[in-house]
């Protein structure tokens, strides 16, 4: 019989600064930024061990500054990053007793995990190491007919010598090593789950036991069950011994909340890509404007999630230029606004037609997107249960006007910005309402 019960307490503390922090940096950078078509380009590909091994014998990011790299996200407001420490290529970025397939054996020659880590920490991020499931340079990891594997239409990479049990071991010690050898870590990414690969094929209960007995407040994400598709066990109301902490939606924001059966808000984190790859594309520079991305992490944060933005550094170790004038955008306005984003949450108000609104105690901050004809209505809120009105970015009295215009509209508090028609940040002006006490 299974003794493992679910422990809301310790779980709820295991959250907090992770529900606080709100903003993360991912990053997807390995050897497939040497071919620049993404990091699936061995499975879209079909690219044999053979012709993917030259990047191996390359790989030397002559330009990596991974204190450069801390620098960048802590200036654009975020409070976490995670780094691919091993992705589907089976490439790991660390230095692992378990495999040659990484990168101290190329030209570059450096633990890039642990001088990741360092670099983080010293900025006072926390940190997170992304781990896949899936390994298309392992010989044990399933080939031919497999979903995903670069050779799963060619019948000569049979699967018959292949133990998967030998994958296992060791899939579970590299984890063990990254939960041994690299200090505290504050999340644990493992991605994905498929088909009939999940849960306990990936003897998960033992896998996560593991983690927690070496790293008890790590945060794990809900992969080892689920992809980007599914929501999970505790999702679901049933968490199982290997449940994810949060919800992952990919590359889309939730219509709405994200809710457990019994109406409890569920911890969600929406991963999202700057352009259209995760990893290094020298061709795609469909970027998402930092003011969309702005937006956008408020609509997460409403909604009461985190966003976690994707980076994929080229092959000498850079951030493409589009990502760094990204980034500044966000830091600009993170710089005046981010009382509005760390810690805050839903406010339960209705969404109003200019934007959106967040909140954190007895302070609610609306979110302006588009310009209004007049004062702003704030609807949902009684002047009586209000303590000041302020612009975030300033500091500035916002007063309620008290005329002809407004009169016709009794019950709703309306904002005066001034004379101006034109917002005061075009992106997004936040008005700070500070409610009474109650």
């Amino acid at each position: 019989m299974n003794s493992w019960q679910f422990d809301r307490k310790s779980y709820e503390k295991r959250v907090q600064w992770y529900t606080q922090a709100r903003f993360g940096m991912f990053l997807h950078w390995g050897l497939y930024a040497i071919p620049a078509r993404g990091e699936w380009v061995r499975s879209i590909e079909r690219i044999p061990k053979e012709e993917y091994m030259p990047f191996f014998r390359e790989f030397n990011p002559v330009d990596f500054d991974p204190a450069k790299w801390a620098s960048m996200a802590k200036n654009a407001g975020m409070k976490y990053m995670v780094l691919t420490a091993k992705h589907h290529d089976g490439f790991c970025l660390f230095d692992s007793a378990l495999t040659d397939f990484k990168s101290t054996n190329t030209p570059c020659g450096r633990d890039l995990v642990r001088e990741f880590l360092d670099a983080a920490r010293a900025e006072g991020l926390k940190t997170g190491l992304y781990y896949s499931l899936l390994d298309w340079y392992h010989e044990d990891y399933p080939h031919y007919k497999d979903m995903h594997h670069p050779m799963r239409e060619n019948p000569a990479c049979s699967n018959e010598k292949r133990d998967f049990s030998r994958y296992l071991d060791y899939l579970h010690g590299q984890v063990r090593e990254l939960c041994s050898n690299y200090g505290k870590l504050d999340i644990l990414w493992f991605d994905f789950s498929y088909g009939d690969m999940r849960g306990e094929k990936w003897k998960a209960e033992e896998l996560v036991s593991m983690v927690r007995s070496l790293q008890p407040d790590v945060i794990i994400d809900n992969r080892l069950e689920v992809s980007g598709e599914g929501f999970g066990s505790l999702a679901e109301g049933h968490p199982t011994p290997w449940h994810g902490d949060f919800v992952s939606p990919e590359q889309i924001i939730p219509p709405e909340e994200l809710r457990d059966p019994d109406g409890r808000p569920l911890v969600w984190e929406c991963c999202v890509t700057m352009n259209n790859n995760w990893g290094y594309h020298a061709q795609d520079h469909y970027f998402k404007p930092s003011s969309m991305l702005i937006r956008k992490l408020v609509e997460c944060v409403s909604k009461g999630g985190n966003m976690l933005l994707n980076v994929g550094p080229d092959a000498r170790g850079n951030f493409p230029e589009e990502s760094v004038r990204i980034l500044e955008g966000i830091g600009k306005w993170m710089k005046m606004n981010g009382k509005s984003i760390y810690g805050c949450g839903m406010s339960g108000l209705p969404k109003p037609d200019f934007g959106r609104i967040t909140a954190k105690d007895n302070r609610l901050y609306f979110h302006i997107f588009e310009n209004t004809i007049g004062p702003v209505p704030l609807t949902g809120l009684n002047e009586e249960e209000l303590e000041s009105i302020r612009l975030l970015s300033d500091g500035h009295e916002i007063r309620i006007p008290k005329n002809w215009i407004t009169g016709n509209y009794p019950g709703i508090v309306f904002a005066d910005l001034g004379p101006d028609p034109v917002l005061p940040d075009p992106v997004d002006t936040v008005l700070e309402v500070t409610l009474k006490e109650k």
